[in-house]
């Protein structure tokens, strides 16, 4: 596939993003498109739309969202008042940031993408879940909040946007090294744990999920629909 990403780096970081992206594009034969641009925001997204009909008319094949962005906050924190409250506890404003972010974008895309009649035929759209989302980790409640939405989300698009030919998706990917990883407090318990829990006795890494990414856009997976799928070599068992 040729692929356009969408993705958020200041200037010095997306240089180097940039010449990755271009010796991948080399290694494969393939275009890479970048836009270093906020896919939060709805007057980039119209305007990414308009820049990119010309490419892909009929041409958008998956949809991988994968937005992470938002609060790490407990619901209390004891014995502390005043200004700093605010700054420390999850707000109602956090939550629901957090839940756009991370769930409802998908829908505004999916929709985006649908009025430009820029999916193909036998479009496939997956969104990425987490554990987290159905037990509690330290100072994750707003995007356990957020993933548990996108979960109840993809079920429903999985139903009306099936009149569009579209397979919605949700890949269960397990612990992953990933930047977005060492934000989460606590996160170096939740790598203990799990290379113990996993029945193979380490982490899920990158390539273990884009795995499953492609295994969803072949052919053999059309009847694939509605799904939440674990690929985490079966952490979730224990």
């Amino acid at each position: 596939m040729n692929i356009a990403v969408l993705y958020r780096e200041n200037a010095s970081a997306d240089k180097a993003v940039k010449k990755q992206f271009n010796a991948i594009a080399e290694r494969n034969s393939t275009r890479i498109l970048n836009y270093n641009i906020n896919v939060l925001d709805a007057e980039k997204r119209r305007a990414f739309i308009a820049d990119f009909s010309g490419e892909a008319k009929h041409g958008v094949k998956l949809l991988l969202h994968s937005v992470s962005r938002g609060n790490l906050k407990p619901l209390v924190v004891k014995d502390v008042t005043g200004a700093d409250i605010s700054y420390r506890e999850l707000s109602a404003e956090d939550i629901a940031y957090t839940s756009y972010a991370m769930s409802n974008s998908l829908l505004d895309w999916t929709r985006a993408l649908v009025d430009a009649d820029l999916f193909h035929a036998d479009g496939r759209i997956i969104g990425l879940t987490s554990e987290g989302a159905h037990r509690h980790w330290e100072s994750y409640a707003a995007v356990s909040i957020a993933k548990s939405s996108l979960e109840s989300l993809a079920k429903y698009m999985a139903v009306e946007f099936a009149a569009y030919g579209l397979k919605t998706n949700i890949i269960q990917a397990g612990i992953t090294e990933t930047a977005s990883l060492k934000k989460i407090p606590g996160n170096e318990l939740l790598v203990k744990e799990n290379i113990k829990r996993n029945p193979f006795g380490r982490m899920t890494k990158p390539d273990d999920v884009a795995n499953v990414i492609y295994l969803l856009c072949t052919d053999e997976a059309f009847w694939i629909n509605g799904a939440i799928i674990h690929a985490d070599g079966g952490e979730h068992c224990r």
